[in-house]
Formats: C-alpha cells, sequence, structure tokens
C-alpha cells in the first residue's frame, strides 16, 4: 500500500476536523458518482450503494453483486480500510471489481470520508 495511508491514519483526529465536507461532496461527485450513489433514493449500479458504508462488512449489501475477493475479504470499512482501499483497491482486496486507479492526496481522502460520513445511516428501502 502506499505510504498515504499510512500518514492519514497517523493524523486522522486532527484531520478529521479540518475536513471540508463541500469539496468531499465534490469529490464523490466528480470521482465516485458514476457508480456509487448515497441518500435516501440510494441503489446499487454499477458499484454498491455508500449508505452506512462505516461498520458495514465489505460484500455486505443484498442489491449488488461483489467480486468473490470482496466477499472473502472479511474487511469491516472504516476509516483505516477506506483509505487503504480508496488509496490502491487492488492492493487491499486483489481481485476486487472496483476499478478506479485511486486517489492517494490525503486531504481529499479525508474530505471524501467524512462527507461519507454525513450521509444518513438508514439504508435504501
Amino acid at each position: 500500500m502506499r505510504k498515504i495511508a499510512i500518514l492519514l491514519l497517523a493524523s486522522a483526529p486532527l484531520a478529521a476536523s479540518a475536513a471540508d465536507l463541500a469539496n468531499g461532496q465534490r469529490l464523490f461527485a466528480s470521482r465516485c458518482g458514476s457508480c456509487h450513489s448515497v441518500g435516501p433514493s440510494a441503489r446499487a449500479g454499477f458499484g454498491p450503494h455508500l449508505n452506512a458504508v462505516f461498520g458495514r462488512r465489505a460484500g455486505g449489501t443484498s442489491d449488488f453483486r461483489y467480486s468473490a475477493a470482496m466477499v472473502k475479504s472479511n474487511i469491516v470499512w472504516n476509516d483505516r480500510t477506506l483509505t487503504a482501499f480508496i488509496d490502491a483497491p487492488d492492493d487491499l482486496v486483489p481481485g476486487t471489481k472496483m476499478r478506479f486507479w485511486g486517489m492517494s492526496n490525503g486531504k481529499q481522502v479525508t474530505d471524501l470520508l467524512a462527507y461519507l460520513r454525513s450521509i444518513p445511516q438508514a439504508a435504501p428501502r
């Protein structure tokens, strides 16, 4: 994994307080929104919805067909695991279906995770 994940973890409490939710929302729209959705009407599409992603087991929504690698990963999504996955998906879960080059800018990842945390945690109906 890249060094950014380690650096982010070391400064997570400070970084979380300095997060820019508006920037996180813009990053989600530009980098994640074509495959993932959030909010009351969120549904799986090309990727799973990301409502209530923190604390959820990887491969844990019923409306998306995950790779076998993701289901078997036994990952529970938290700041550390999401940071590592966003940085280099194939490094954390070899064989994942997620096709993303990664985002290693620590401030951007902090903002994105803060935005995801701000989404109401109720799963869609």
